[in-house]
């Protein structure tokens, strides 16, 4: 009989901590304790949390990070991974079934869609993000947890298994990073396969005839694209006056839109959505009215595909357990350091105030962790793009025309076109534009938006060149490889700062 006293720190009912704990036992020793100490638990393994756990890790922390929701390992990854592998399967699809090889030289005849064997690749895809992920946690020794995370004190999470079991992990500082879930429509059951959200929209098991989709914002044109493409007839019902959602500039947003009605997208707009019924024969009718108010219009549909939007995932956590309140829509209020009243817990990503990007979110871990660590905290959220992965894409970053026009700003506009590029004319895919905007006494660069193949790409030297502060002028003189789409964005930052560009 042998007698071991372990250091393991556990918390006892009355809420006093306990150091020693002593365990008798004979021949040999089985010991199973619910306990992980850490440096930093993060809850939620989507972009933010993941990010911010390797980070952390990387700094030298001992870290933790919890899985938060069943079935949503690495939270909005598979989302995002199947989206984009849909988006570009069915626009290769849609250049092979329509006119577009035709018109290039290549003939194909037979063409057909195997949706089951798409469907197969983008799971493929996911799966091998996610495996990497679990590889990179295991390289930088970053304990993943699952189970749904809940905040049981300033410096204690205790993650609840499927099987309702529970670990509790007592941690220095705590970081909240469980991103955001569909919002509902009052009203509307969503059920995944005929009424569904942007999740089952994702594996439907065949293309519907005719499909409607409640917004018109981001995610809403994105999935909408998808099914358009593989050949459904697809209307979007959006209640603002355009489309692309908040934050697009409204010049873009028209080229946009006209773009995709080009394609035989079809939009409603300034019009509201008062509910939906199912028909004995399976189709749905959607009751539709102008934004405005006036005269009820039904239309039919296979599947209606809600859109309206995200909301923060914030319920359920424990924070009202620490005294952390929730804003009016569900967010955690925070300081510059992505603290909360609660100085042990931070908290990043769609949780907080700002735009619900992936990006947003891992460098909000990035930075929010390299401050546990005593550095330097600083985002510029008027650097952070956006990007609509249809196609042509659409992107942005900085300030739009009308932001500057009610700010006072005095600006300039320098604007460029694809089909007078010398790379998109050779690639038959001339659509959209660059436009730049500059402060009309010093030249530098306020905001640039483009819409046009590659926009994802192209945007990001516009986040680097407002990042370091740079005007149109120092963009307009660095030279740009011929023929690249991107001497598009370079023509227009010449419009912007010498009022007449080169090739156009």
């Amino acid at each position: 009989s042998v007698i071991l006293n372990l250091h393991v720190s556990t918390v006892a009912p009355s809420g006093q901590t306990k150091h020693w704990l002593q365990i008798r036992a004979l021949g040999f020793l089985c010991v199973c304790l619910p306990v992980v100490d850490a440096d930093v638990t993060v809850v939620g393994s989507g972009p933010g949390g993941y990010v911010a756990a390797i980070k952390a890790a990387q700094l030298g922390f001992k870290v933790s990070c919890l899985q938060v929701i069943k079935g949503r390992q690495y939270g909005s990854i598979p989302l995002s991974s199947c989206l984009c592998a849909l988006l570009n399967n069915s626009y290769l699809y849609h250049l092979a079934h329509g006119k577009d090889f035709e018109s290039r030289g290549i003939e194909i005849s037979g063409i057909s869609l195997n949706l089951e064997k798409m469907m197969a690749q983008k799971s493929g895809a996911v799966k091998a993000l996610t495996g990497g992920i679990a590889h990179l946690f295991k390289q930088n020794k970053v304990t993943h947890v699952n189970g749904f995370g809940k905040v049981t004190g300033k410096n204690q999470v205790t993650a609840v298994a499927a099987d309702g079991s529970e670990q509790v992990i007592n941690t220095k500082n705590i970081l909240i990073a469980t991103g955001s879930e569909v919002m509902p429509f009052p009203g509307i059951q969503i059920d995944e396969e005929t009424i569904v959200s942007s999740t089952g929209a994702l594996s439907l098991k065949k293309v519907p005839e005719e499909m409607i989709v409640i917004g018109g914002g981001v995610i809403g044109v994105e999935l909408g694209s998808v099914w358009q493409r593989l050949g459904s007839k697809v209307t979007a019902v959006e209640f603002l006056g355009h489309v692309g959602g908040m934050g697009i500039d409204m010049e873009m947003s028209k080229t946009f839109q006209r773009i995709l009605q080009k394609q035989g997208f079809k939009f409603k707009l300034s019009t509201k959505v008062m509910g939906a019924t199912r028909r004995p024969d399976g189709k749905i009718d959607v009751a539709v009215e102008a934004a405005a108010g006036g005269k009820n219009e039904t239309l039919t549909c296979d599947v209606l595909l809600v859109c309206i939007g995200r909301r923060p995932f914030t319920q359920n956590l424990g924070l009202d357990s620490v005294g952390i309140e929730l804003d009016n829509r569900g967010r955690i209020p925070i300081n510059n350091r992505f603290q909360t009243k609660v100085p042990s817990i931070y908290a990043i990503g769609d949780v907080v105030a700002g735009p619900m990007l992936a990006h947003k979110a891992e460098d909000e871990g990035i930075i929010c962790v390299e401050g546990m660590a005593g550095g330097a905290v600083h985002i510029d959220y008027n650097c952070v793009p956006s990007v609509i992965y249809t196609h042509p894409e659409v992107a942005w970053v900085g300030k739009t025309e009308e932001q500057l026009k009610e700010e006072g700003v005095p600006y300039k506009v320098g604007k460029f076109p694809f089909a007078a590029n010398s790379r998109a004319k050779t690639n038959a895919d001339t659509d959209g534009m660059v436009k730049i905007l500059s402060h009309k006494e010093t030249d530098r660069m306020l905001g640039a938006h483009i819409v046009g193949s590659g926009a994802g790409e192209m945007i990001n030297e516009a986040a680097l060149a407002m990042e370091y502060g740079a005007s149109c002028e120092d963009i307009a003189r660095v030279c740009h490889a011929h023929p690249t789409v991107s001497e598009a964005f370079r023509e227009a930052n010449l419009a912007a700062s010498f009022g007449k560009a080169i090739n156009f």
